[in-house]
């Protein structure tokens, strides 16, 4: 794939700073004056090139201090050590406007005397992961305090070029981004050099670049090359982990000692493969560890599955639309994947892990070795990720429901790291459609939103010169899909709803204004949206009518979907402006929805089909047309019922995909039909029996077999079976309206910021309900059930109807 490198420069309108990895030990002077550190690079560099550098500064301390508070960034990135331990890596992914940095307490690392404090610095230039933005190859290091400063980076650190590491392209992989396969050389490797005794006489000086310039402390000066944040969000995970099966193996007996922590010889003059089965999709930093093999060579390739071989007919380079079957079989197919190799030096105790993490269920080792023997000690992996913790829960009388909870939880936690992304394997992108369902279902299951507020915070940070957001951020590229931009205000929407942080929302609201300005200067005379520039996805349709998830248009190059998508939104924008004071905006958008609505039920009501018509020309109808037609209130509540009925198991009409079935069940909870969610789910009870651990981007052949936004059962669950919303902004009031469809009983746990929402209620064949619902207890809130209310109060409620 082609890729070009766009800076874009635009206005900050406000500051934010949210949480920091240790926010009560940030020096406030960290955050208000230019540092005494300074950027540091290798001399010989001119910053821009692929390569990994070795950074290390050996200092004395006479004891060990309660707390040695360093903060720390890089460009691209970093793993720190100090006295050989792994420390943490980073930074977070942000833009050069917002370059965060971590603020670690290194204390319980130290010891009295001599210690060595290290860095690994990678850039991978041209194959850098397309989500990671760059400027130049550097490291920075800032002491908290005067105790501190010795640490400071300047030019008295010492560093080093590793040319043991080299990268390898990955070209065949259909739309992969996130970055190289390695190659590690162990001949190249200054081994040990991460210790107090290495003598690093031989390494050269760093060279200094500019000074640390935090948010609050630039000047006269001029824009500098990053501009600093502390870090929002936790450290990722790192937790070992065994692989759970060995599936197959050649040229080598008892291979299963590698996952029972035996030593595993690979005899001289031998070709060996083993394939590990860890039995679930992970993310996670393989590692080896290793004796002896000099002249060996050992690849390891990752796969989410194995690949049905290719018809002869299908001279694709690449695995687009390649089908893989059921994801437990291995018989008769190939393993096509990402990789990475080691050449071992003939070195006692080597351990090497990829300097970032991979993806896979399947990991196969391929070892070929010389005249010396190979003795493998370990090979395992780190898992990492966002520490999202499952804090919610749901059970009913069908345990399928139990398996889609856990695979639908997996999937998610697997697209969430530093930034959310729509696939771990592929992209790793953080995509504004992807996005807003990923706030909701990992606020709903563990009731942690700082994620959810750092990816709203960068997306704004994304927004061009003419308003829009731009549909993937970060990113080093620039990505516009129309629609997505239009998405984001729903996604502060939800925001608002959900978490009481007024303050950071209001905020929002002139890049609201301009963003939906650019959209209005776009109107046709008929007050609707015209087919816009860029591309206006909508949902991965496998129609001949709907080109790459753009629908059909007509004749006068309007859509009933994207002005749909568009009056949604004006909708939300609209609730948005009036709750925070700008009632003018929220009056114009209100009326602009109202005449977009009247347009389209006026030229695209179909009587005869009883169906809202993708667009006027009346030859294409849709379950997505229908789906937002009701939740605008195109058409009067007893209507959407009637609408919702005809739509929802309409074969005859294009269907909604796994990311759009998002907003039919939406619809449905809005027309009063919420009890057909649990028809609705065949398609993920398919992608179970299809042997898939997580849920897929899109129905087969999909690319992506881990696709966060096709976890929205996790929020259905619990949103619409279990009924539990928000009445006021901040969830300060809510309202629990089951619908059990065909379950019998139904027990959930929700968390929020002062407790846990507890569910446990049966119905009777009659129809009756009876149970019990807790609520923290300075939460009220409504029991609604067949047109019947129950007032709720914080503790425990009996519910009898």
């Amino acid at each position: 794939m082609t890729r070009k490198l766009f800076t874009t420069f635009s206005l900050i309108l406000f500051i934010f700073c949210g949480f920091s990895q240790n926010p009560q030990k940030i020096n406030p002077e960290i955050l208000n004056k230019k540092w005494e550190a300074s950027w540091i690079t290798h001399p010989d560099i001119w910053g821009n090139e692929e390569g990994v550098y070795l950074f290390r500064k050996t200092i004395n301390i006479s004891e060990i201090p309660k707390n040695f508070i360093v903060n720390i960034s890089a460009d691209n990135r970093y793993k720190l050590y100090v006295n050989g331990k792994y420390v943490c890596n980073g930074p977070a992914r942000g833009s050069l406007f917002n370059w965060y940095f971590e603020n670690i307490d290194i204390a319980q690392f130290l010891k009295s005397g001599e210690n060595s404090i290290c860095a690994i610095v990678w850039n991978f230039s041209w194959y850098k992961p397309l989500a990671q933005i760059s400027f130049l190859t550097g490291f920075i290091m800032q002491g908290n305090s005067e105790n501190e400063n010795i640490v400071n980076t300047n030019s008295t650190w010492k560093v080093c070029k590793d040319t043991s590491y080299s990268i390898i392209p990955i070209d065949y992989l259909f739309a992969y981004l996130v970055g190289p396969a390695e190659q590690f050389n162990c001949n190249n490797h200054p081994w040990n050099w991460m210790g107090t005794s290495f003598n690093d006489e031989n390494w050269i000086n760093a060279k200094e670049m500019q000074k640390g310039v935090p948010y609050r402390g630039m000047s006269w000066e001029g824009m500098p090359n990053y501009i600093l944040y502390p870090r929002e969000i936790p450290l990722m995970k790192y937790k070992k982990q065994m692989f759970k099966e060995i599936r197959k193996y050649e040229g080598i007996k008892n291979p299963e000692k590698l996952i029972i922590g035996q030593d595993l010889t690979i005899p001289a003059n031998s070709k060996v493969t083993i394939l590990f089965d860890q039995k679930e999709l992970t993310t996670a930093y393989p590692c080896v560890k290793f004796s002896k093999g000099t002249g060996s060579n050992m690849k390891i390739i990752y796969a989410e599955s194995f690949f049905i071989p290719k018809d002869t007919s299908n001279n694709s380079t690449t695995t687009k639309n390649q089908l893989k079957g059921n994801r437990n079989e291995i018989e008769g197919k190939e393993l096509i994947g990402n990789y990475d190799v080691i050449i071992p030096d003939g070195g006692e105790n080597r351990v090497v892990e990829p300097l970032w993490w991979r993806t896979f269920r399947y990991a196969q080792l391929e070892i070929s070795t010389s005249d010396e023997p190979l003795i493998l000690h370990e090979f395992f992996s780190n898992s990492t990720g966002y520490p999202f913790e499952e804090n919610a829960g749901f059970k009913c009388n069908d345990s399928i429901y139990s398996k889609i909870w856990e695979t639908g939880w997996r999937t998610q936690t697997l697209c969430a790291g530093e930034t959310y992304f729509d696939c771990p394997y592929y992209e790793q992108m953080q995509y504004v459609g992807d996005t807003r369902l990923q706030g909701l279902i990992s606020f709903y299951v563990s009731g942690d939103s700082l994620l959810w507020k750092k990816s709203i915070y960068d997306f704004y940070n994304s927004r061009l010169p003419f308003g829009l957001i731009q549909c993937d951020y970060p990113s080093s590229y620039i990505g516009v899909i129309p629609t997505y931009s239009l998405l984001w205000i729903p996604m502060v929407y939800d925001y608002h709803m959900h978490c009481d942080d007024e303050q950071f929302v209001k905020k929002l609201m002139p890049a609201i204004i301009d963003n939906l300005q650019w959209f209005e200067d776009r109107l046709d005379s008929n007050g609707l949206l015209p087919k816009l520039e860029w591309w206006s996805f909508i949902d991965w349709v496998k129609d001949k009518n709907w080109k790459k998830g753009v629908p059909p248009f007509d004749s006068q190059n309007n859509s009933a979907i994207i002005n749909l998508l568009y009056a949604y939104t004006l909708d939300k924008a609209s609730a948005l402006m009036k709750y925070y004071g700008y009632a003018e905006n929220s009056i114009k958008y209100s009326e602009q929805s109202k005449r977009i609505k009247t347009y389209i039920l006026n030229h695209c009501w179909d009587e005869k089909t009883g169906l809202l018509a993708d667009n006027a020309d009346k030859n294409t109808y849709s379950q997505h047309t229908q789906a937002l037609a009701i939740l605008v209130d195109l058409f009067p509540a007893g209507k959407q019922k009637e609408i919702m009925l005809k739509t929802y198991n309409n074969d005859s009409i294009v269907q909604c995909t796994y990311y759009f079935r998002f907003y039919l069940a939406e619809a449905m909870k809005k027309a009063g039909l919420g009890g057909l969610y649990t028809e609705m789910l065949e398609p993920w009870k398919e992608m179970l029996n299809n042997g898939l651990t997580t849920f897929a981007e899109e129905p087969e052949p999909t690319r992506s077999d881990c696709h966060a936004w096709s976890a929205s059962p996790n929020y259905h669950f619990l949103s619409l079976i279990c009924g539990i919303t928000t009445i006021e902004p901040g969830f300060k009031r809510i309202r629990i309206a089951p619908n059990f469809g065909n379950l019998e009983w139904i027990e959930a746990k929700m968390p929020l910021k002062n407790g846990l929402i507890n569910i446990k209620i049966k119905k009777s064949k009659n129809g009756n309900i009876n149970g019990e619902i807790e609520l923290p207890k300075d939460i009220t809130g409504q029991f609604e059930y067949s047109g019947r209310i129950i007032e709720l109060k914080g503790g425990n409620n009996k519910i009898e109807l």
